[in-house]
């Protein structure tokens, strides 16, 4: 265990935690916008509310279940970004969204809901580049799809995310969440603008803690 502690770098675990802080003001930001989140979020907050349980500690017992398959089949994705992950991600969610909405309103004009999908967009590509370039960890859920490429190469991981994601986004659908724009920018843009993200920001972040 002093081995395991002494081998992590926690220059990566503090930018990995701030990209998780990141993470969940963009997931508060898409619920904002009333115009659906991505799909796993968007899902855990219509079953959360259909049990009558808070969002976060909803999110932690359904990460456990996905941690779970983790470690049996996906140890090596296990790392200190995983826990923080799983059992913090739903806190931050929730703290940032009532600040939000203690501020200012939801918008109510199309434009404005539109433009905050954009922010949320931005914004989540940020915290998830921030959370997964340091290499910390893969938190629970989006480990099914690593494990599933490597169980079945056959098949892409970008099948194997978007046949999860869209099973997520039906869950939603059937448990009266939203599934809208929100939920279709997020499903299917995310990955130019986290690439950006990684190439332009989190990789010179992570170089220059390196000297």
């Amino acid at each position: 265990m002093s081995e395991w502690i002494r081998k992590i770098n926690w220059k990566y675990v503090v930018v990995m935690l701030i990209g998780n802080i990141i993470l969940g003001l963009g997931i508060a930001i898409f619920k904002l916008s009333g115009l659906g989140n991505d799909p796993f979020s968007g899902m855990v907050m219509a079953l959360a509310e259909c049990v009558g349980i808070e969002y976060a500690r909803f999110l932690i017992l359904l990460n456990l279940g996905f941690f779970v398959i983790e470690i049996i089949w996906g140890r090596k994705l296990i790392g200190l970004g995983t826990i923080i992950n799983a059992l913090f991600l739903g806190y931050f969610v929730t703290f940032f969204y009532n600040l939000i909405t203690s501020v200012i309103d939801a918008p109510d004009q199309m434009a404005m809901q539109v433009a905050t999908v954009f922010i949320g967009v931005i914004i989540t590509s940020l915290g998830i580049s921030m959370y997964q370039l340091p290499k910390q960890g893969v938190a629970p859920y989006d480990s099914i799809s690593l494990i599933m490429t490597e169980k079945w190469p056959k098949i892409p991981y970008f099948w194997c995310r978007v046949s999860n994601d869209a099973i997520s986004a039906l869950v939603c659908w059937l448990a009266g969440g939203i599934v809208g724009l929100g939920t279709l920018v997020s499903a299917f843009g995310f990955g130019p603008f986290v690439q950006f993200f990684d190439t332009h920001f989190t990789s010179k972040v992570l170089a220059k803690l390196e000297k």
